[in-house]
Protein backbone atom coordinates (compact mmCIF):
# COMPACT_ATOMS: atom_id res chain seq x y z
CA UNK A 1 0.00 0.00 0.00
CA UNK A 2 3.00 2.27 0.46
CA UNK A 3 4.53 1.63 -2.70
CA UNK A 4 1.27 2.69 -4.03
CA UNK A 5 1.11 6.13 -2.71
CA UNK A 6 3.50 7.58 -4.65
CA UNK A 7 1.82 6.19 -7.81
CA UNK A 8 -1.56 7.48 -6.88
CA UNK A 9 -0.17 10.69 -6.22
CA UNK A 10 1.99 10.80 -9.80
CA UNK A 11 -0.98 9.95 -11.54
CA UNK A 12 -2.99 12.48 -9.84
CA UNK A 13 -0.66 15.12 -10.41
CA UNK A 14 -0.70 14.19 -14.24
CA UNK A 15 -4.51 14.51 -14.21
CA UNK A 16 -4.30 18.01 -12.60
CA UNK A 17 -1.71 18.91 -15.03
CA UNK A 18 -3.65 18.11 -17.70
CA UNK A 19 -6.80 19.35 -16.81
CA UNK A 20 -4.92 22.80 -15.55
CA UNK A 21 -3.26 22.88 -19.75
CA UNK A 22 -6.47 21.94 -20.81
CA UNK A 23 -8.18 24.43 -18.96
CA UNK A 24 -5.53 27.01 -19.96
CA UNK A 25 -6.29 26.09 -23.71
CA UNK A 26 -9.59 26.38 -23.15
CA UNK A 27 -9.43 29.80 -21.58
CA UNK A 28 -7.03 30.57 -24.19
CA UNK A 29 -9.48 29.73 -26.98
CA UNK A 30 -12.37 32.07 -25.60
CA UNK A 31 -10.30 34.76 -24.00
CA UNK A 32 -10.05 38.10 -25.86
CA UNK A 33 -6.45 38.91 -27.56
CA UNK A 34 -4.77 41.67 -26.13
CA UNK A 35 -2.43 42.60 -29.16
CA UNK A 36 -2.75 46.10 -30.56
CA UNK A 37 -2.66 46.61 -34.10
CA UNK A 38 0.70 48.47 -35.64
CA UNK A 39 -1.44 51.98 -36.18
CA UNK A 40 1.37 53.36 -38.58
CA UNK A 41 1.14 50.57 -40.80
CA UNK A 42 -2.52 50.38 -39.86
CA UNK A 43 -3.39 53.71 -42.14
CA UNK A 44 -0.09 53.26 -43.90
CA UNK A 45 2.19 56.26 -43.16
CA UNK A 46 5.62 55.92 -43.89
CA UNK A 47 7.05 59.38 -42.61
CA UNK A 48 6.63 60.97 -39.50
CA UNK A 49 4.81 63.99 -40.80
CA UNK A 50 1.99 61.98 -43.18
CA UNK A 51 -1.38 62.08 -42.19
CA UNK A 52 -3.92 59.77 -43.08
CA UNK A 53 -6.99 61.08 -44.93
CA UNK A 54 -10.19 58.93 -43.48
CA UNK A 55 -12.76 60.41 -45.88
CA UNK A 56 -16.64 59.11 -45.31
CA UNK A 57 -15.54 56.08 -43.13
CA UNK A 58 -12.85 55.13 -45.68
CA UNK A 59 -9.55 54.84 -45.66
CA UNK A 60 -8.40 56.40 -48.72
CA UNK A 61 -4.69 55.51 -50.14
CA UNK A 62 -3.67 59.16 -50.04
CA UNK A 63 -1.82 60.85 -47.66
CA UNK A 64 -1.76 64.49 -46.13
CA UNK A 65 1.27 66.33 -44.54
CA UNK A 66 0.89 67.93 -41.15
CA UNK A 67 2.82 71.42 -40.89
CA UNK A 68 2.84 73.00 -37.48
CA UNK A 69 -0.52 71.62 -36.43
CA UNK A 70 -2.32 71.93 -39.92
CA UNK A 71 -3.03 69.21 -42.22
CA UNK A 72 -2.59 69.84 -45.73
CA UNK A 73 -3.31 67.54 -49.10
CA UNK A 74 -1.62 67.69 -52.34
CA UNK A 75 -3.58 69.64 -54.89
CA UNK A 76 -4.92 66.69 -57.01
CA UNK A 77 -6.54 65.29 -54.06
CA UNK A 78 -8.20 68.46 -53.29
CA UNK A 79 -9.61 68.55 -57.03
CA UNK A 80 -10.79 64.76 -56.54
CA UNK A 81 -12.47 64.87 -53.22
CA UNK A 82 -12.69 68.74 -52.58
CA UNK A 83 -12.95 71.38 -54.93
CA UNK A 84 -11.93 71.53 -57.84
CA UNK A 85 -11.28 75.31 -58.89
CA UNK A 86 -8.38 75.95 -56.78
CA UNK A 87 -5.39 76.14 -59.36
CA UNK A 88 -1.86 76.22 -58.85
CA UNK A 89 0.69 78.32 -60.54
CA UNK A 90 3.63 76.02 -60.57
CA UNK A 91 5.80 79.10 -62.17
CA UNK A 92 5.10 82.16 -60.46
CA UNK A 93 4.31 79.94 -57.07
CA UNK A 94 0.57 80.86 -56.85
CA UNK A 95 -2.31 79.39 -55.52
CA UNK A 96 -5.36 81.22 -56.76
CA UNK A 97 -8.89 80.45 -56.33
CA UNK A 98 -11.57 82.19 -58.45
CA UNK A 99 -15.25 83.68 -58.10
CA UNK A 100 -17.26 85.25 -60.20
CA UNK A 101 -16.10 88.80 -59.72
CA UNK A 102 -12.30 87.87 -58.26
CA UNK A 103 -9.48 86.23 -58.03
CA UNK A 104 -7.76 85.07 -54.95
CA UNK A 105 -4.19 84.83 -54.24
CA UNK A 106 -2.45 83.10 -51.77
CA UNK A 107 1.48 82.72 -52.37
CA UNK A 108 2.98 79.34 -51.37
CA UNK A 109 5.23 79.24 -48.84
CA UNK A 110 3.94 82.75 -47.23
CA UNK A 111 1.98 83.15 -43.85
CA UNK A 112 -1.24 84.31 -45.04
CA UNK A 113 -3.75 87.11 -43.84
CA UNK A 114 -5.43 83.92 -41.21
CA UNK A 115 -2.04 83.69 -39.51
CA UNK A 116 -0.92 80.33 -41.27
CA UNK A 117 0.88 79.37 -43.98
CA UNK A 118 -2.09 78.35 -46.60
CA UNK A 119 -0.35 76.35 -49.28
CA UNK A 120 3.45 75.57 -50.11
CA UNK A 121 5.18 73.91 -52.90
CA UNK A 122 7.44 70.11 -52.09
CA UNK A 123 8.85 68.58 -54.69
CA UNK A 124 7.25 70.10 -57.54
CA UNK A 125 3.77 69.70 -55.90
CA UNK A 126 1.64 72.25 -54.04
CA UNK A 127 0.27 71.12 -51.06
CA UNK A 128 -2.72 73.08 -49.60
CA UNK A 129 -3.90 73.80 -46.00
CA UNK A 130 -7.65 71.89 -45.11
CA UNK A 131 -8.08 74.91 -43.00
CA UNK A 132 -7.72 76.87 -46.14
CA UNK A 133 -10.00 74.64 -48.67
CA UNK A 134 -12.59 74.88 -46.03
CA UNK A 135 -12.94 78.82 -46.68
CA UNK A 136 -14.42 77.89 -49.83
CA UNK A 137 -15.80 74.57 -49.44
CA UNK A 138 -18.08 73.06 -47.37
CA UNK A 139 -17.55 69.77 -45.25
CA UNK A 140 -15.95 69.07 -42.04
CA UNK A 141 -13.02 67.53 -40.62
CA UNK A 142 -11.19 66.92 -37.62
CA UNK A 143 -7.03 65.99 -37.44
CA UNK A 144 -6.58 64.07 -34.75
CA UNK A 145 -3.01 62.61 -34.15
CA UNK A 146 -1.03 59.34 -32.66
CA UNK A 147 -1.25 58.53 -35.36
CA UNK A 148 -1.64 61.72 -37.54
CA UNK A 149 -5.36 61.27 -39.29
CA UNK A 150 -7.60 63.60 -40.77
CA UNK A 151 -11.16 62.60 -40.57
CA UNK A 152 -13.30 63.93 -43.47
CA UNK A 153 -17.03 64.16 -44.17
CA UNK A 154 -18.37 65.47 -47.54
CA UNK A 155 -21.09 63.07 -47.85
CA UNK A 156 -24.76 63.93 -45.74
CA UNK A 157 -26.57 60.77 -47.20
CA UNK A 158 -28.54 58.54 -44.53
CA UNK A 159 -26.44 56.41 -42.23
CA UNK A 160 -26.69 53.45 -39.76
CA UNK A 161 -25.83 54.45 -35.99
CA UNK A 162 -25.34 52.74 -32.95
CA UNK A 163 -24.37 53.41 -29.81
CA UNK A 164 -21.79 51.28 -27.64
CA UNK A 165 -23.31 49.18 -24.28
CA UNK A 166 -19.88 49.33 -22.24
CA UNK A 167 -16.44 49.44 -22.82
CA UNK A 168 -15.45 47.20 -25.59
CA UNK A 169 -12.07 47.04 -27.85
CA UNK A 170 -12.70 48.04 -31.75
CA UNK A 171 -11.27 45.24 -33.49
CA UNK A 172 -8.88 44.49 -36.84
CA UNK A 173 -11.39 41.63 -38.15
CA UNK A 174 -14.16 39.95 -36.35
CA UNK A 175 -12.83 38.07 -34.19
CA UNK A 176 -11.65 38.24 -30.73
CA UNK A 177 -8.37 37.17 -31.39
CA UNK A 178 -7.89 40.00 -34.03
CA UNK A 179 -5.93 42.94 -33.16
CA UNK A 180 -7.24 45.99 -31.09
CA UNK A 181 -7.32 49.40 -32.98
CA UNK A 182 -8.59 50.91 -30.73
CA UNK A 183 -11.31 51.52 -27.39
CA UNK A 184 -14.69 53.21 -27.74
CA UNK A 185 -16.45 53.66 -24.10
CA UNK A 186 -20.11 52.86 -23.14
CA UNK A 187 -22.31 55.28 -24.80
CA UNK A 188 -19.90 56.09 -27.72
CA UNK A 189 -21.50 56.45 -30.77
CA UNK A 190 -20.42 54.64 -34.24
CA UNK A 191 -21.59 54.43 -37.52
CA UNK A 192 -22.29 50.58 -38.78
CA UNK A 193 -21.07 49.72 -42.36
CA UNK A 194 -21.80 46.08 -42.07
CA UNK A 195 -23.63 43.78 -39.87
CA UNK A 196 -22.96 40.05 -39.98
CA UNK A 197 -23.93 37.50 -37.65
CA UNK A 198 -22.28 37.95 -34.64
CA UNK A 199 -20.16 41.31 -35.60
CA UNK A 200 -20.52 44.51 -36.94
CA UNK A 201 -18.00 46.40 -39.74
CA UNK A 202 -18.03 49.86 -37.64
CA UNK A 203 -16.33 52.95 -38.35
CA UNK A 204 -15.64 55.22 -34.95
CA UNK A 205 -15.68 59.31 -34.77
CA UNK A 206 -12.08 59.38 -34.91
CA UNK A 207 -11.30 57.64 -37.88
CA UNK A 208 -10.59 54.03 -36.94
CA UNK A 209 -12.46 51.59 -39.04
CA UNK A 210 -12.76 48.02 -37.44
CA UNK A 211 -15.01 45.29 -35.76
CA UNK A 212 -17.19 45.20 -32.49
CA UNK A 213 -19.82 42.22 -31.44
CA UNK A 214 -22.85 42.97 -32.21
CA UNK A 215 -23.58 41.92 -28.43
CA UNK A 216 -21.65 45.50 -27.47
CA UNK A 217 -24.30 47.71 -29.65
CA UNK A 218 -27.91 49.34 -29.05
CA UNK A 219 -30.08 51.76 -30.02
CA UNK A 220 -29.60 50.92 -34.28
CA UNK A 221 -30.84 53.57 -36.01
CA UNK A 222 -31.04 55.22 -39.09
CA UNK A 223 -29.77 58.96 -39.11
CA UNK A 224 -28.65 61.65 -41.66
CA UNK A 225 -26.14 64.13 -40.44
CA UNK A 226 -26.81 67.50 -40.90
CA UNK A 227 -24.96 69.20 -43.82
CA UNK A 228 -21.90 72.11 -43.63
CA UNK A 229 -22.96 75.15 -45.04
CA UNK A 230 -20.71 77.66 -43.80
CA UNK A 231 -19.51 78.75 -47.42
CA UNK A 232 -22.39 80.45 -49.70
CA UNK A 233 -21.12 79.46 -53.19
CA UNK A 234 -21.22 82.88 -55.13
CA UNK A 235 -23.69 82.70 -57.96
CA UNK A 236 -21.79 82.57 -61.67
CA UNK A 237 -24.81 85.15 -63.90
CA UNK A 238 -24.37 84.55 -67.59
CA UNK A 239 -24.23 87.63 -70.08
CA UNK A 240 -27.14 85.50 -71.99
CA UNK A 241 -29.63 86.56 -74.86
CA UNK A 242 -33.56 85.25 -74.53
CA UNK A 243 -33.51 84.12 -78.25
CA UNK A 244 -31.79 81.52 -79.41
CA UNK A 245 -28.20 82.38 -81.03
CA UNK A 246 -27.74 82.20 -84.55
CA UNK A 247 -23.81 82.76 -85.66
CA UNK A 248 -21.67 82.63 -88.45
CA UNK A 249 -18.11 82.66 -88.41
CA UNK A 250 -16.51 85.25 -90.97
CA UNK A 251 -12.72 84.19 -91.69
CA UNK A 252 -11.01 87.45 -91.61
CA UNK A 253 -7.21 87.08 -92.61
CA UNK A 254 -6.28 90.36 -93.38
CA UNK A 255 -7.09 94.25 -92.13
CA UNK A 256 -8.51 94.46 -95.45
CA UNK A 257 -10.30 91.29 -95.02
CA UNK A 258 -13.00 93.29 -93.47
CA UNK A 259 -14.48 94.94 -96.22
CA UNK A 260 -15.97 91.68 -97.29
CA UNK A 261 -18.81 92.19 -94.61
CA UNK A 262 -21.13 93.15 -97.13
CA UNK A 263 -20.41 90.51 -99.99
CA UNK A 264 -20.25 87.62 -97.07
CA UNK A 265 -23.52 88.78 -95.86
CA UNK A 266 -25.51 88.65 -99.00
CA UNK A 267 -28.45 86.10 -98.98
CA UNK A 268 -27.85 86.10 -95.38
CA UNK A 269 -30.82 85.78 -93.34
CA UNK A 270 -32.26 84.63 -89.99
CA UNK A 271 -28.58 85.53 -88.21
CA UNK A 272 -27.79 87.31 -85.38
CA UNK A 273 -24.07 87.18 -84.34
CA UNK A 274 -21.13 87.17 -86.71
CA UNK A 275 -17.45 86.27 -85.18
CA UNK A 276 -14.78 87.65 -87.41
CA UNK A 277 -11.43 85.36 -86.38
CA UNK A 278 -9.83 88.56 -85.60
CA UNK A 279 -7.55 88.06 -82.29
CA UNK A 280 -4.83 86.05 -82.93
CA UNK A 281 -1.84 84.79 -80.34
CA UNK A 282 0.62 85.81 -81.36
CA UNK A 283 4.06 85.02 -78.67
CA UNK A 284 4.17 83.20 -75.34
CA UNK A 285 4.11 85.80 -73.45
CA UNK A 286 0.54 87.34 -73.65
CA UNK A 287 0.64 89.13 -76.25
CA UNK A 288 -1.72 89.20 -79.62
CA UNK A 289 -2.52 90.83 -83.22
CA UNK A 290 -5.69 92.62 -83.87
CA UNK A 291 -7.03 93.01 -87.18
CA UNK A 292 -10.32 94.22 -85.89
CA UNK A 293 -12.01 97.05 -87.47
CA UNK A 294 -14.50 99.81 -85.68
CA UNK A 295 -16.00 100.25 -88.81
CA UNK A 296 -16.96 96.63 -89.28
CA UNK A 297 -18.58 96.89 -85.91
CA UNK A 298 -20.47 99.69 -86.51
CA UNK A 299 -21.58 98.49 -90.10
CA UNK A 300 -22.74 94.63 -88.65
CA UNK A 301 -24.65 96.51 -85.55
CA UNK A 302 -26.69 98.33 -88.39
CA UNK A 303 -27.58 95.23 -89.59
CA UNK A 304 -28.85 94.32 -86.65
CA UNK A 305 -25.99 91.77 -86.11
CA UNK A 306 -24.33 91.22 -82.49
CA UNK A 307 -20.03 91.06 -82.54
CA UNK A 308 -18.09 88.49 -81.22
CA UNK A 309 -14.64 88.93 -81.86
CA UNK A 310 -12.86 85.50 -82.05
CA UNK A 311 -9.25 84.65 -80.43
CA UNK A 312 -7.29 81.93 -81.88
CA UNK A 313 -3.97 80.25 -80.81
CA UNK A 314 -3.11 78.53 -83.99
CA UNK A 315 -2.82 81.28 -86.48
CA UNK A 316 0.70 82.02 -85.22
CA UNK A 317 3.64 79.59 -83.94
CA UNK A 318 3.02 79.82 -80.00
CA UNK A 319 2.92 77.62 -77.26
CA UNK A 320 -0.66 77.64 -75.28
CA UNK A 321 0.96 76.05 -72.09
CA UNK A 322 3.57 78.63 -71.97
CA UNK A 323 0.90 81.39 -71.94
CA UNK A 324 -1.53 80.30 -69.59
CA UNK A 325 0.35 78.30 -66.80
CA UNK A 326 1.82 81.93 -66.31
CA UNK A 327 -0.22 83.97 -64.03
CA UNK A 328 1.16 87.01 -65.38
CA UNK A 329 0.93 86.02 -68.96
CA UNK A 330 -2.65 85.20 -68.51
CA UNK A 331 -3.33 88.59 -67.11
CA UNK A 332 -1.35 90.11 -69.36
CA UNK A 333 -3.92 88.21 -72.17
CA UNK A 334 -6.80 89.00 -70.57
CA UNK A 335 -6.37 92.22 -70.32
CA UNK A 336 -5.17 93.14 -73.65
CA UNK A 337 -8.52 91.22 -75.10
CA UNK A 338 -11.21 92.83 -73.04
CA UNK A 339 -9.23 96.30 -73.20
CA UNK A 340 -9.71 95.54 -77.16
CA UNK A 341 -12.97 94.36 -77.26
CA UNK A 342 -14.38 97.17 -75.50
CA UNK A 343 -12.17 100.19 -77.80
CA UNK A 344 -14.03 98.46 -80.61
CA UNK A 345 -17.58 98.07 -79.00
CA UNK A 346 -17.63 94.56 -79.95
CA UNK A 347 -20.72 92.43 -77.58
CA UNK A 348 -18.58 89.62 -77.03
CA UNK A 349 -15.45 87.47 -77.36
CA UNK A 350 -15.18 83.56 -78.78
CA UNK A 351 -12.41 81.32 -78.09
CA UNK A 352 -11.46 78.81 -80.15
CA UNK A 353 -8.21 77.55 -78.93
CA UNK A 354 -7.70 74.38 -80.12
CA UNK A 355 -5.24 71.31 -79.59
CA UNK A 356 -4.54 72.33 -75.96
CA UNK A 357 -2.18 69.26 -74.62
CA UNK A 358 -3.71 67.60 -71.48
CA UNK A 359 -1.03 69.26 -69.39
CA UNK A 360 -2.33 72.39 -69.75
CA UNK A 361 -6.20 71.59 -68.89
CA UNK A 362 -5.84 73.02 -66.16
CA UNK A 363 -4.16 76.09 -67.13
CA UNK A 364 -6.77 76.45 -70.04
CA UNK A 365 -10.08 76.33 -67.57
CA UNK A 366 -8.14 78.73 -65.11
CA UNK A 367 -7.30 80.85 -67.99
CA UNK A 368 -11.46 80.64 -69.11
CA UNK A 369 -12.42 81.85 -65.45
CA UNK A 370 -10.13 84.63 -65.28
CA UNK A 371 -11.41 86.20 -68.57
CA UNK A 372 -14.94 85.70 -67.30
CA UNK A 373 -14.95 88.37 -64.58
CA UNK A 374 -14.33 91.36 -66.78
CA UNK A 375 -16.28 90.37 -69.21
CA UNK A 376 -19.57 89.58 -66.68
CA UNK A 377 -18.13 93.02 -65.56
CA UNK A 378 -18.61 95.20 -69.04
CA UNK A 379 -21.36 92.70 -70.53
CA UNK A 380 -19.16 90.67 -72.77
CA UNK A 381 -20.83 87.52 -73.98
CA UNK A 382 -18.24 84.95 -73.49
CA UNK A 383 -18.55 81.81 -75.79
CA UNK A 384 -16.17 78.96 -76.07
CA UNK A 385 -15.38 76.41 -78.93
CA UNK A 386 -14.98 72.76 -78.36
CA UNK A 387 -14.47 69.80 -80.36
CA UNK A 388 -17.01 67.23 -80.07
CA UNK A 389 -16.68 65.82 -76.42
CA UNK A 390 -14.85 62.35 -76.39
CA UNK A 391 -12.35 60.92 -73.56
CA UNK A 392 -9.38 62.57 -74.93
CA UNK A 393 -10.37 65.72 -74.92
CA UNK A 394 -12.70 66.17 -71.36
CA UNK A 395 -8.83 68.19 -70.23
CA UNK A 396 -11.11 71.10 -71.64
CA UNK A 397 -13.61 70.80 -68.53
CA UNK A 398 -16.46 71.14 -70.08
CA UNK A 399 -18.79 71.06 -66.62
CA UNK A 400 -16.68 74.23 -65.84
CA UNK A 401 -16.98 75.61 -68.97
CA UNK A 402 -20.68 75.51 -68.81
CA UNK A 403 -20.31 77.84 -65.16
CA UNK A 404 -18.05 80.36 -66.38
CA UNK A 405 -18.90 80.83 -69.78
CA UNK A 406 -21.86 82.22 -71.89
CA UNK A 407 -22.41 79.73 -74.45
CA UNK A 408 -20.15 76.51 -74.88
CA UNK A 409 -20.11 76.01 -78.95
CA UNK A 410 -19.86 72.29 -80.58
CA UNK A 411 -17.61 72.27 -83.51
CA UNK A 412 -19.81 69.49 -84.39
CA UNK A 413 -18.02 68.93 -87.71
CA UNK A 414 -14.42 67.22 -88.53
CA UNK A 415 -16.15 63.55 -88.16
CA UNK A 416 -13.71 63.22 -90.85
CA UNK A 417 -10.95 65.49 -91.73
CA UNK A 418 -8.00 67.00 -93.81
CA UNK A 419 -5.59 64.85 -93.75
CA UNK A 420 -7.86 61.92 -92.67
CA UNK A 421 -6.73 58.23 -94.21
CA UNK A 422 -10.60 56.98 -93.57
CA UNK A 423 -12.95 58.76 -96.10
CA UNK A 424 -16.46 59.77 -94.83
CA UNK A 425 -18.70 62.37 -93.50
CA UNK A 426 -17.93 65.64 -92.37
CA UNK A 427 -20.85 65.64 -89.96
CA UNK A 428 -23.04 62.71 -89.91
CA UNK A 429 -26.44 63.20 -87.64
CA UNK A 430 -24.83 60.30 -85.57
CA UNK A 431 -21.94 62.33 -84.80
CA UNK A 432 -23.57 65.56 -84.40
CA UNK A 433 -25.92 63.96 -82.08
CA UNK A 434 -23.46 62.85 -79.86
CA UNK A 435 -21.73 66.23 -79.47
CA UNK A 436 -25.03 67.40 -78.51
CA UNK A 437 -26.26 64.22 -76.16
CA UNK A 438 -22.96 64.60 -74.42
CA UNK A 439 -22.64 68.29 -74.00
CA UNK A 440 -25.63 68.59 -72.82
CA UNK A 441 -24.85 66.04 -69.49
CA UNK A 442 -22.18 68.53 -68.38
CA UNK A 443 -23.78 72.18 -69.23
CA UNK A 444 -27.28 73.63 -69.31
CA UNK A 445 -29.09 72.66 -72.60
CA UNK A 446 -29.69 76.36 -72.81
CA UNK A 447 -25.76 77.62 -72.71
CA UNK A 448 -24.72 75.21 -75.77
CA UNK A 449 -24.59 75.87 -79.35
CA UNK A 450 -23.71 73.21 -82.14
CA UNK A 451 -21.99 74.66 -84.56
CA UNK A 452 -22.53 73.16 -88.45
CA UNK A 453 -20.12 72.87 -91.36
CA UNK A 454 -21.30 74.84 -94.52
CA UNK A 455 -18.61 72.93 -96.48
CA UNK A 456 -18.29 69.62 -97.65
CA UNK A 457 -15.00 67.23 -98.46
CA UNK A 458 -14.76 65.61 -101.75
CA UNK A 459 -12.87 62.65 -101.03
CA UNK A 460 -10.64 60.79 -103.93
CA UNK A 461 -8.57 57.39 -103.27
CA UNK A 462 -5.98 56.44 -105.79
CA UNK A 463 -2.53 54.75 -106.02
CA UNK A 464 -1.07 57.35 -103.70
CA UNK A 465 -3.61 56.97 -100.75
CA UNK A 466 -6.37 59.40 -99.54
CA UNK A 467 -6.83 62.98 -100.48
CA UNK A 468 -9.43 65.45 -99.86
CA UNK A 469 -10.25 68.92 -100.41
CA UNK A 470 -13.06 71.21 -98.64
CA UNK A 471 -15.36 73.44 -100.65
CA UNK A 472 -18.44 74.92 -100.60
CA UNK A 473 -21.86 73.79 -100.94
CA UNK A 474 -22.04 75.06 -104.82
CA UNK A 475 -18.49 74.30 -105.73
CA UNK A 476 -19.68 70.42 -104.51
CA UNK A 477 -22.49 70.57 -106.33
CA UNK A 478 -20.91 71.38 -109.90
CA UNK A 479 -18.48 68.65 -109.35
CA UNK A 480 -20.80 66.31 -109.40
CA UNK A 481 -23.51 67.88 -111.87
CA UNK A 482 -20.60 68.04 -114.47
CA UNK A 483 -20.00 64.59 -114.50
CA UNK A 484 -23.44 63.59 -114.65
CA UNK A 485 -23.63 62.37 -110.85
CA UNK A 486 -26.60 62.84 -108.95
CA UNK A 487 -26.12 62.39 -105.41
CA UNK A 488 -29.02 60.27 -103.48
CA UNK A 489 -29.89 60.59 -100.09
CA UNK A 490 -28.45 57.82 -97.21
CA UNK A 491 -30.48 57.29 -94.10
CA UNK A 492 -27.44 56.62 -91.99
CA UNK A 493 -25.73 60.22 -92.59
CA UNK A 494 -28.97 62.28 -93.09
CA UNK A 495 -26.82 63.19 -96.01
CA UNK A 496 -27.06 63.17 -99.83
CA UNK A 497 -24.29 60.59 -100.82
CA UNK A 498 -22.07 60.25 -104.43
CA UNK A 499 -19.25 58.10 -105.55
CA UNK A 500 -17.59 57.47 -108.46
CA UNK A 501 -14.53 56.32 -110.31
CA UNK A 502 -12.24 58.47 -113.29
CA UNK A 503 -9.06 58.61 -114.18
CA UNK A 504 -8.66 55.31 -112.04
CA UNK A 505 -9.88 56.98 -108.95
CA UNK A 506 -12.19 56.30 -106.65
CA UNK A 507 -14.59 59.75 -105.83
CA UNK A 508 -16.92 60.02 -102.36
CA UNK A 509 -18.80 63.07 -101.42
CA UNK A 510 -21.04 63.44 -98.52
CA UNK A 511 -23.23 67.13 -99.47
CA UNK A 512 -24.39 69.43 -96.56
CA UNK A 513 -26.73 71.39 -98.15
CA UNK A 514 -30.01 72.61 -96.83
CA UNK A 515 -31.63 69.13 -96.28
CA UNK A 516 -28.76 67.94 -94.32
CA UNK A 517 -28.74 71.25 -92.39
CA UNK A 518 -32.57 70.44 -91.87
CA UNK A 519 -31.64 67.16 -90.17
CA UNK A 520 -29.18 68.35 -87.63
CA UNK A 521 -31.49 71.39 -86.56
CA UNK A 522 -34.15 68.73 -86.05
CA UNK A 523 -31.83 67.35 -83.68
CA UNK A 524 -31.09 70.26 -82.01
CA UNK A 525 -34.99 71.40 -81.01
CA UNK A 526 -34.86 68.05 -79.96
CA UNK A 527 -32.44 68.41 -76.71
CA UNK A 528 -33.52 72.47 -76.66
CA UNK A 529 -29.93 73.98 -76.91
CA UNK A 530 -29.29 77.52 -77.02
CA UNK A 531 -28.48 78.34 -80.70
CA UNK A 532 -26.21 77.16 -83.99
CA UNK A 533 -23.21 78.32 -85.28
CA UNK A 534 -21.90 77.80 -89.16
CA UNK A 535 -18.17 77.66 -90.32
CA UNK A 536 -17.86 79.78 -92.44
CA UNK A 537 -19.89 82.32 -94.18
CA UNK A 538 -19.44 82.51 -97.66
CA UNK A 539 -19.22 78.30 -98.26
CA UNK A 540 -23.24 78.53 -98.54
CA UNK A 541 -23.08 81.44 -101.12
CA UNK A 542 -25.80 80.85 -103.71
CA UNK A 543 -28.00 78.27 -101.46
CA UNK A 544 -30.26 81.12 -99.48
CA UNK A 545 -32.08 78.12 -98.49
CA UNK A 546 -30.11 77.02 -95.99
CA UNK A 547 -30.78 80.23 -94.13
CA UNK A 548 -34.82 79.61 -94.40
CA UNK A 549 -34.06 76.51 -92.31
CA UNK A 550 -31.62 77.85 -89.97
CA UNK A 551 -34.11 81.24 -89.77
CA UNK A 552 -37.02 78.72 -88.53
CA UNK A 553 -34.58 77.25 -86.16
CA UNK A 554 -34.23 80.73 -84.73
CA UNK A 555 -37.00 81.61 -84.39
CA UNK A 556 -38.76 78.33 -82.84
Amino acid sequence: MKKAVPVIIAVALIFVIVAITLGVKVAEHYSYSEERMDLNGYFGLEAADEAALVLNDEIREEKGIVRDGRCYLDLGTVHAFLNDRFYADYNEGWLLYTTPDEILYAQAGQTGQDGYVPAFLEDGVMYVALDYVKKYTNFSYTLYTEPNRAVLTTVWDEHQAADMKKDTAVRYQGGIKSDILTEVSAGDQVTVLETMENWSRVATQDGFIGYVENRRLKNLRSETLIPVTDYQEPEYTSVRREHKISLGWHQVTSEAANSTLSEVLEGVSGMNVISPTWFFLSDNEGGFVSIASSAYVQEAHDRGLEVWALVDNFTYDVDIREILSHTGRRQKLIGGLVEEALSLGVDGINVDFEQVPEDAGEDYIEFLRELSIPCRANGLVLSVDNYVPRNYNSHYHWKEQGTVADYVIVMGYDEHYGGSQETGSVASIGYVEEGISTMVQYVPAEKVINAVPFYTRIWETGAEGVKSQAVGMTTAEDFLAQRGIEPVWDEETCQNYAEFEEDGAFFQVWLENEQSLQAKLQVMEQYGIGGVAAWKLGYEAGHPEVWAVISDFAAG
